[in-house]
């Protein structure tokens, strides 16, 4: 049963102290790892097919060097005290998720709208979002934020701890080295069309199991909460697959139904504008409150995925299955 607590201490070490800046933080040596080897392979490849072939080595690279070096790092740790490994394992996974830093970065938005400084707020949002925000009114700001926590529920929790439960921290880190990954590399503009295409298809596919899965905990947390839960899955099955991305459309869709409002619309990117399709109805104007209601889905969703996960687990366990650690 170790597996169980181990996740649970993870959870509950990311909710008390976050992602201090004080510590040095993995993803910030998969950013300069990406760096390297893209610079590597530019290097030795200019052409379209070149940069197509090579690109595929940046996944591998990247997110297999994550895994093997964590790897590594438990079994030197075993190797000097069993509880060294678990304390590292528990440290380890927590890096890979971030319930505090999302429902903080939310809550800041919400702070300086309830106190009217729609300047500030224009600024925390711009903080964790891509899209221009120096001149958003209220409620284009609260659907900036809500669309943000809504989305990285995915895969600023419910990813990290899918894949920490297969596979221990290992495999949780190979996943932040995904994300990673497609955070830097995996857009459709000329630089990186075709060396990012395999890092973008891969976070797409490492996604689509989480965000099926948030969909429905959302459902069941807005149950729990009193909100409108069967707006929820109609949503979810009339709107998610409008979303240009395979699996952000299904937690978005699903908060928008819960929450009576309607997510998408127009987004300013560098003065560009894009439109993203209509996630909900139109129930009702957004409002700041929304944005601490979605803060309570995120944290709701968070804990019933790591009960629900973890007891699934232990009945393996019990079963006679293997465990990771």
């Amino acid at each position: 049963m170790t597996v169980v607590w181990v996740i649970w201490a993870a959870v509950a070490l990311d909710l008390l102290i976050g992602d201090p800046r004080w510590l040095p933080h993995p993803v910030i040596g998969m950013g300069k790892a990406i760096r390297r080897v893209e610079g590597w392979i530019r290097q030795r490849t200019t052409s379209a097919q070149g940069l197509k072939r090579a690109g595929i080595l940046l996944p591998v690279i990247v997110a297999g060097g994550s895994f093997v070096l964590s790897w590594l790092l438990l079994e030197l740790c075993a190797a000097i005290h069993p509880w060294l490994a678990w304390g590292t394992e528990i440290v380890l996974i927590a890096t890979t998720i971030a319930i505090k830093g999302l429902r903080e970065a939310g809550l800041e938005v919400y702070g300086h709208l309830r106190s009217g400084n729609i300047a500030e707020a224009r600024q925390a949002l711009s903080m964790v979002v891509g899209r221009d925000t120096a001149h958003l009114d209220e409620p284009e700001i609260v659907r900036g934020t809500v669309e943000t926590v809504a989305e990285n529920i995915v895969d600023a929790v419910i990813a990290p701890l899918f894949f920490a439960l297969i596979g221990g921290a290992p495999l949780a880190m190979a996943y932040r080295a995904v994300n990673t990954l497609d955070s830097m590399v995996g857009y459709k503009n000329e630089k990186y069309l075709h060396v990012g295409w395999a890092s973008a298809r891969l976070d797409d596919l490492a996604n689509w199991i989480p965000a099926r899965l948030t969909a429905g905990l959302l459902t069941i947390a807005a149950a729990m909460f009193s909100l409108q839960w069967k707006q929820a899955i109609k949503m979810v099955k009339r709107d998610a697959r409008k979303h240009p991305s395979p699996n952000s459309g299904f937690p978005e869709s699903a908060v928008a139904g819960a929450l009576g409002i309607r997510l998408g619309g127009e987004n300013s990117y560098q003065g560009v504008i894009s439109f993203r399709a209509y996630m909900g109805d139109p129930d009702r104007p957004l409002e700041a409150e929304d944005i601490r209601v979605t803060n309570r889905l995120l944290v709701g969703v968070s804990v019933l995925f790591t009960m629900l996960g973890t007891a699934v687990l232990g009945l393996a366990a019990a079963a006679g299955g293997s465990l990771w650690i």
